[in-house]
């Protein structure tokens, strides 16, 4: 079995941001080798998130209002967390969109289902952060 392990960086501009990373995933998959086997990615900070979903800007929108609304960073005093910080959100946040996927891999190429990418989700930006690709399979 092949064992194949890459990190992704990222630095947002963006407090909160959704990066479609389907793109590098598949660059990874290839430069694996791995025909038939599992794709691990993790986001490795606990205000970031990795999802699978829809790559459209309004549901992308949908997802920030929807968000805010369960956990809204405003006002900060709210979060016990928060004494010392301001990122308690970005935790809530990173709770409820996930923190990995698993992605299968069948001839050579990401298993996926209509319309599904995958996403970087980020809640506390402006900040370098990474994200674990991990490929295993024959």
């Amino acid at each position: 079995m092949k064992s194949f392990t890459r990190e992704l960086w990222f630095h947002t501009q963006k407090e909160r941001e959704f990066i479609n990373i389907t793109g590098q995933i598949d660059a990874l998959l290839r430069e694996s080798g791995v025909q038939e086997g599992l794709c691990l990615v993790n986001a490795m900070h606990i205000t970031a998130s990795v999802f699978i979903n829809d790559d459209e800007g309004g549901l992308h929108h949908d997802f920030d209002v929807w968000l805010e609304k369960l956990a809204p960073h405003e006002p900060v005093s709210f979060y016990r967390h928060n004494h010392g910080e301001e990122n308690a959100d970005a935790h809530l946040k990173r709770q409820l969109m996930g923190r990995e996927v698993v992605v299968a891999v069948t001839q050579g190429k990401l298993h996926f289902g209509p319309w599904e990418q995958i996403f970087y989700g980020e809640f506390d930006g402006r900040r370098r952060k990474r994200v674990l690709v991990k490929i295993i399979g024959e």
